[in-house]
């Protein structure tokens, strides 16, 4: 790998035009961007080989990844919040090494502080399944797979906090070196533990969540390494102290992530939800909600990395007390975000069939229905796309001001109120079926990205930028 490039702004110095601004961003995101598609093969791994286990035991991976990765993200979201604390402390000292380390150490404990509930959750996963009115056999091999992927929450998480400390000073490219590593252990102990290769037991199901945990406890050392060992990061000594409190800055992270864990929340149950309102209607439609699902989150995996860049960008102008940096940090990372949704919403209006192609044989005689709506999906989806992630990048400018609260709000409001009902609405009422559903998936996130990119623009007024 080649040496990663230290970013011109965290020595404290606005890029002098919207140009050098544009420069700045695609340097930090572009890994970031690479690094998530990484992440999402690293996923793929996984349903390739348990989807050979049969469809119970597909099911019940199925299930517990979706209630592991609602906690997971959730948290995430909340110890994510360092991000727009640490690049405010480079913005406004370039060597703000104990500032830095602050919030990077109470990052960690909270990690851990927060997730030790849900972790007693996951464990019962077996009664939350049957609560939630899912299949006896599935729900019992559901809580058997999550008893040993809970262990992996902890180390994913940390391992989280320590890319976004790499990439907010200045070394987003380790990010994307480490999830081809992820990716390589992930394939390797898949193979050798769910079918038992090598002279390794066959442990199946079991196996592929172990395989999980051994590729986030191996991201979390490699993170940890670099942490240490890299010239540019060990000068911040992230890990020492690291049993000192800092009880203010906890609080301050606690009260930045709070509503980010809240809003990621009422984003993934939007969708988690339409997948539920598309299994009241058939098996083909949840089937052709997956498909479609999963072509436009592979879109999406780019403006979710501008605006993990965006944050950090919009936070060292923020830091730094520089309106201007602040103001073109934002519109820069929001114009590129909606000129790439555009090519990706032309795309799939153009050639639909060819994406669902890549999932299922679209000449074969009995996929005929599920081909035909999943490109129903898919056109809706193409106008969505610019409000998709335009609405992440709105978030994440105002995250960069440390502005997470009204975000929150308008989440539970644009996603529940005008997406879920929408959806509801012309999903049944109308009779509109899986296509209505997705419609109302298109009304939430643009009424988020309608009311975020309106604060984003009224930001002094509002008050949100540094005296």
């Amino acid at each position: 790998m080649s040496a990663p490039v230290p970013l011109p702004a965290a020595t404290g110095v606005a890029p002098a035009s919207a140009r050098a601004e544009l420069g700045e961003l695609v340097r930090l995101a572009g890994p970031l961007v690479v690094a998530n598609l990484l992440q999402m093969a690293v996923y793929a791994v996984d349903v390739v080989f348990v989807a050979r286990l049969g469809e119970v035991e597909l099911a019940a991976a199925t299930l517990g990844v979706y209630v592991y990765s609602v906690v997971m993200w959730a948290l995430v979201g909340m110890t994510g919040a360092a991000a727009p604390l640490i690049a405010a402390e480079l913005g406004a000292r370039a060597n703000a090494v104990r500032e830095v380390r602050r919030s990077f150490r109470m990052a960690l404990w909270l990690t851990v502080i927060a997730a030790a509930p849900f972790l007693l959750l996951l464990a019962n996963g077996e009664a939350l399944l049957l609560l939630a009115g899912q299949d006896a056999r599935v729900a019992k091999r559901a809580d058997a797979f999550m008893d040993i992927l809970l262990w992996a929450m902890i180390p994913a998480v940390a391992a989280s906090v320590m890319r976004t400390a790499a990439a907010a000073l200045g070394r987003p490219a380790y990010a994307m070196a480490v999830n081809v590593m992820a990716l390589l252990v992930a394939v390797g102990a898949n193979w050798l533990l769910v079918f038992g290769n090598l002279g390794f037991p066959r442990l199946g199901l079991e196996g592929s969540a172990l395989a999980s945990v051994l590729t986030t406890v191996a991201m979390l050392f490699a993170y940890a390494a670099i942490l240490l060992l890299d010239r540019r990061l060990r000068r911040f000594r992230l890990f020492g102290r690291w049993w000192r409190a800092e009880w203010a800055r906890l609080r301050e992270i606690v009260k930045l992530g709070v509503p980010i864990a809240l809003t990621l929340t009422f984003e993934g149950a939007l969708f988690g939800g339409a997948g539920f309102l598309m299994g009241l209607i058939g098996v083909m439609e949840v089937a052709a909600h997956a498909v479609a699902l999963n072509i436009a989150a592979i879109a999406f995996q780019v403006p979710f990395g501008i605006a993990q860049a965006a944050t950090i960008r919009v936070g060292l102008g923020y830091g730094a007390g520089d309106r201007v940096w602040i103001a073109r940090a934002g519109w820069v990372a929001l114009g590129v975000t909606v000129g790439f949704m555009a090519l990706t919403a032309a795309a799939l209006l153009l050639f639909p069939r060819l994406f669902v192609s890549a999932y299922v044989d679209a000449g074969a005689a009995g996929n005929a229905r599920l081909v035909a709506l999943s490109v129903q999906l898919l056109l809706v989806a193409a106008m969505f796309q610019l409000f998709d992630g335009g609405q992440v990048v709105a978030a994440a400018v105002l995250r960069g001001l440390q502005d997470t609260r009204v975000p929150m709000i308008v989440a539970l409001f644009g996603y529940w109120v005008a997406g879920f009902g929408t959806a509801v609405l012309l999903g049944f009422q109308a009779g509109w079926g899986g296509t209505g559903i997705w419609w109302g998936l298109a009304m939430g996130v643009a009424v988020v990205y309608g009311l975020l990119l309106w604060r984003w623009a009224a930001r002094e007024r509002l008050g949100l930028l540094p005296a």
